[in-house]
């Protein structure tokens, strides 16, 4: 028997460049139990991964209300590494926080989160390559595949992605 049935996930991710593995693997671990999947960007339409997935836009970054979700999980990608600062991004990041949601970022988009200001103090990890920008925002690198504190969630990269999404499970 699943064991989501009754929770709903946002996953956000750039239109164009996500990270597929990241992705798929989280998607799927959550699937699997049940949970419900809305998928988020900047743009409706379909998006398309840095290797050929192709996703449906469900719901504009900007709109989606944290109430009508369990948690959010931001995915990474060369897609997403211009997008860190957009304001839909870290205002949506923010207000899960702030609601109490999970919330949770994989490879570079831990940055979404730095730039937020929820991750100052935190324990955190990120793809190892931007490890120096993301102390830079006081976040306490860890390093690890996989890094939790408190409702917060961080990965390093596509190779911890079914251990993030398996995470994310275990928290809900």
């Amino acid at each position: 028997m699943p064991i989501l049935l009754n929770k709903k996930i946002l996953i956000i991710i750039a239109s164009q460049g996500f990270q597929d593995q990241e992705y798929s693997d989280t998607r799927k671990v959550l699937e699997k139990q049940g949970a419900r999947i809305v998928v988020g960007s900047l743009k409706l339409g379909e998006a398309l991964g840095k290797l050929g997935t192709k996703a449906r836009i469900d719901i504009l970054a900007e709109d989606a209300n944290p109430d009508n979700f369990d948690a959010v999980a931001f995915i990474g990608g060369q897609g997403m590494v211009e997008l860190v600062e957009r304001k839909e991004l870290t205002d949506l990041a923010r207000r899960f926080y702030e609601n109490n949601k999970l919330t949770a970022a994989i490879c570079i988009a831990p940055m979404i989160l730095a730039h937020a200001g929820i991750l100052q103090g935190k324990k955190a990890t990120i793809w190892p390559g931007s490890k120096d920008e993301l102390i830079a925002f006081d976040a306490n690198y860890t390093g690890k595949p996989v890094e939790v504190d408190g409702r917060i969630i961080t990965a390093n990269g596509p190779a911890a992605a079914r251990e993030f999404g398996k995470t994310i499970l275990g928290m809900l």
